[in-house]
């Protein structure tokens, strides 16, 4: 077994028993501030449901009404220019909205093209390198109360963007 693989078995483990023994030294009551937290993390977890039942409701008819589908035909002839392939569109679209479905997108990309194909390249690496916008701001500024979260979208769709123009470019770069 290597170190790094006994290092990541140990770590958590090690870190609980610190974080106990630490409380304990500074006399704090971990087991009641454990219950503590769970309770606020169950509390948390039925104010977003809502939140995220609505979030996604809204991915499921945008996808199954054809709107995807359709924006991917417009954009074709535009993206060839470009030298995008059309079938990453929909992983763009998606991964600001949806961790799971974007996930179940790349897996297809994948399986279809293959993982050393320069689909497959370029949808691991949008995976990684963009992140689900909508999802933080639905669930997580559901869950404490912020209303406002205009300038957030907009920075948070910025980066989006970002990430799917540098990974296209990296992977063009590195394995074209």
């Amino acid at each position: 077994m290597s170190w790094v693989t006994t290092v990541s078995i140990w770590l958590i483990p090690t870190l609980i028993l610190v974080i106990l023994l630490v409380g304990t030294w500074k006399k704090v009551p971990t087991y009641e501030a454990f219950v503590d937290g769970a309770k606020e993390g169950v509390q948390m977890a039925f104010s977003i449901v809502p939140f995220l039942a609505g979030m996604l409701v809204s991915i499921k008819v945008f996808r199954e009404s054809g709107a995807l589908d359709f924006f991917i035909t417009l954009s074709e002839p535009v993206l060839s220019l470009f030298y995008i392939p059309a079938e990453i569109i929909p992983l763009a679209l998606i991964r600001p909205l949806s961790g799971n479905g974007a996930l179940g997108m790349t897996s297809d990309l994948i399986a279809t093209y293959g993982p050393d194909s320069f689909i497959g390249r370029l949808a691991s690496t949008m995976q990684g390198s963009t992140d689900t916008t909508f999802y933080v701001l639905t669930v997580y500024f559901g869950a404490v109360g912020i209303r406002k979260m205009g300038d957030a979208l907009k920075v948070g769709l910025a980066a989006d963007v970002i990430g799917v123009i540098a990974s296209i470019l990296i992977v063009r770069a590195v394995f074209l």
